[in-house]
Formats: C-alpha cells, structure tokens, sequence
C-alpha cells in the first residue's frame, strides 16, 4: 500500500469513527427527527471530507511557497477553523430557525474569535520562529566550514529539545572533526619522524657498502666494523618496520592477543637481564622488585614483554648519568600493577596528555639524538588496552617519571 492510500484510509477511518459518536450523542442528547438527524449527518460528512481531504493533499503534496513557515501554517489553521465554524453554525442556525438577528451575531462572535485565535497563533509561535531562523542559520554556517555555532534553547518542549540535540549533535561533529585534524598532524609527524629514521641509517649503509665496493677500504678490521654496523643498522630499521607493523594492527582494532598463563615476575626479570647492558653504558642502576603473592596471569606475555621494553628504554634514554630505573609489580586484587620509575629530567604538565600520542617528541632535538621514531609508547599502550588494562604516566621536572599499567588477571580472549 502506498503512502497516499495508507493516509487516505487512515484519514476515512477517523473521519467515521468521529461522525458516528457525534451522531449517536446527538440522538442521545437532543433525539432530534429522523430527517435532521440525516441532514446533519451529510453535513458532517461533507465538512470533514472536505477538511480531512486538504489534510491529506497537504501532506502529501505540501503547502504553497508562501505558506510554509510555522506561523503562516498556525494562521491557516485558524482561518480553517473559522470557515468550519461559520459553515457549522449556518447549518445549524437554519436547522434550528435562529432568526437573521441571532445567526448573524453567532457570526461576528465566531469571526472575533478566530481572529484572537489567529493573534494568538502568530504571537505564540514567535520563539519557535525564532528558533527555527536559527536552525536555518546554523546549518548554513556549518556548511561553510565553522562549527563554533550553536542554536539557543529557549524552552523545554519538543522545539527546545531539538535544539539541544542538535547543539550536541554539532558539539560532538567539532570533536570528531578536531581529532581528525589531530591524528592527521600526528600522521604528518610520524611520517616525518619515520622518513627520518629510516633515511639516516640507509645513508650511512650506502656510505660504507660504496667504500668496501670502490676498494677505499681495504683493511680487514674496518671491512669487518662496517659489516658489524651494516648489521646493526638493518636490525635497527627491521625492528622500526615491525613498530609500524604493529602500531597498524592497533590502530585498525587487528592485534592478535596469544593469550597464556604467564608469571609477570619472569617477564619482569628477562627484561632486566636484556636491558643491563643499555643500563650500564649509561651508568645507571635498573632493579625490580615483585610482589611474592602475584599469581600468574592471563596474558599475550610476548606483547606485555614489549611494553616492559619500551618503558625501560624511554627511562635510559631520559634519565642522566649515575641514575636509576625500577621495575616494581603489586598485587591489586582484580588486576596487576605494574610501575616502571626513573629519576629522569621528568615530564613537563603540558605534555604529559600528549605523551602516549603517536610520534609526540616533547623534546625533538633530544629525541633525534637518542634514536627511535617516537611510537613506542604509542604501541605500549595499544597493548595494554588491547588486554583491558589501563596506562598512564606521573611525572615532574627534574623529578623524574613514574609510568603505570594494569593488566586483569583474566584477560580478554585472544584475538
């Protein structure tokens, strides 16, 4: 059934269903003759068919141009119902026998209430005027591109509470349009950071492997040092393209979870056997400490053994001479605590919402000179809400940082 025959019968319907119990109170009421009661029913039947078909045309067809603002709207309906009721009250007047005198009276009465009705109309529907010429101005600044416009509330009915959605609606398309703009500049840095990272040492592997070609070098003890560099900078850019790898699946939602029963103290102590030697070159003493109660937990132990990694090596590289690292993991109930602390040169507050962001530097120069592209923390991260843990740093200048995880004891299903 189409639109058009679905309103038509529903509008038929109604229209009988209110003929019938008007007729059958007026034969309660006033039991008039059987011919007026027919006569009145044609005219019921005619006046509604009437109304109810420019009902159904208007809403199927709509209104005029110049008829289709609320207030032209609200001011038709009242002339409507003012030609209804002078059509009403000559039939009934002629039913009836008014004399001339009464009928025209009825008459004026009826005009001068539709026509209050019809001030009425145009006054009441001002603030919803209103509000509607801002809708019409706040979609077409919106379409110019600014998205600082919001429409005024100006009541708690349906109009108000329009409003209001469409002011959260606008509030919520700006922070999606701003963090769009965000992960778009930190695409821009990563790449930037990444183009840098991976042209620095390719030069200089180009630089030896050309000098061991061309016969510059010739000694065996330096061809043997540029091949140990050539296979340390190849690792270098191996472990950047798994970084990349990784940082994708994360931020597609893909990273596969292998999840197992590990001991976070085992995975705690391999990290400080392989990050020793790192440590020590830069005189730095790394420790742990691991509570004895914590029971094994459910884990991608491999990935959390990364986030260890990546937190230890921000803390080497940002902690001077003569300082120290600790590892430290408490049983928290539900979950595990893990805490990675550095006497570092600290964090500034302005960074510190920043500093899981992908490729941040807060100190660019500082970074370059330490290597990597800036996504280690970024990936820690992914990790850890990948398990439905949580990440988070506390740091002051010149007081170093303390970085913080928690892993739940029984961790999602693998991915």
């Amino acid at each position: 059934m189409t639109s058009l025959a679905k309103h038509s019968v529903q509008a038929v319907a109604t229209l009988l269903a209110l003929l019938a119990i008007v007729l059958a109170a007026t034969v309660v009421l006033l039991d008039p003759p059987s011919g007026d009661l027919v006569d009145l029913g044609l005219f019921l039947l005619l006046s509604g068919g009437i109304t109810v078909g420019l009902g159904v045309a208007v809403s199927q067809f709509g209104l005029p141009s110049w008829a289709r603002s609320i207030r032209s709207r609200l001011i038709l309906i009242s002339v409507l119902v003012m030609v209804l009721s002078l059509a009403n009250v000559g039939f009934v007047a002629v039913l009836m026998f008014f004399s001339q005198h009464d009928f025209y009276l009825l008459v004026v009465l009826t005009v001068f209430s539709v026509g209050i009705s019809i001030f009425v109309a145009y006054a009441s529907s001002a603030p919803t005027a209103r509000v509607m010429d801002g809708f019409v101005s706040a979609v077409r600044e919106i379409n110019t591109g600014s998205l600082d416009t919001r429409v005024p509330v100006e009541s708690n009915d349906e109009v108000g509470e329009l409003a209001a959605a469409f002011n959260d609606m606008v509030e919520r398309l700006q922070g999606s349009f701003e963090r769009e703009r965000d992960l778009e500049n930190a695409r821009k840095e990563l790449f930037g950071a990444v183009s840098h990272d991976l042209r620095t040492p390719l030069a200089s592997i180009r630089a030896m492997i050309e000098s061991i070609n061309d016969g510059v070098v010739t000694d065996e003890d330096t061809k043997a040092r540029y091949l140990a560099t050539i296979q340390s900078e190849v690792e270098n850019l191996s472990g950047l393209i798994g970084d990349l790898f990784e940082l994708s699946q994360i931020d597609a939602g893909i990273l596969a979870l292998h999840i197992e029963s590990a001991s976070i103290q085992d995975l705690i102590s391999d990290t400080l056997e392989s990050m020793a030697a790192q440590a020590n070159n830069r005189r730095l003493r790394l420790e742990g400490e691991v509570d004895e109660d914590i029971s094994p937990v459910s884990m991608d132990s491999q990935r959390v053994q990364r986030v260890l990694y990546n937190l230890v090596q921000n803390s080497i590289r940002y902690t001077p001479p003569d300082g120290s690292i600790s590892i430290r993991a408490v049983d928290a109930g539900e979950e595990v605590h893990v805490q990675v602390a550095d006497t570092g040169e600290g964090i500034r507050q302005r960074d510190l919402p920043k500093i899981f962001d992908r490729a941040y530097r807060a100190d660019p120069a500082r970074h370059r000179e330490s290597g990597g592209a800036g996504i280690g923390l970024s990936i820690a991260k992914g990790i850890i809400e990948a398990h439905g843990g949580r990440i988070w740093v506390e740091s002051e200048p010149g007081r170093g940082s303390v970085f913080s995880f928690t892993l739940p004891k029984s961790a999602p299903a693998a991915g």
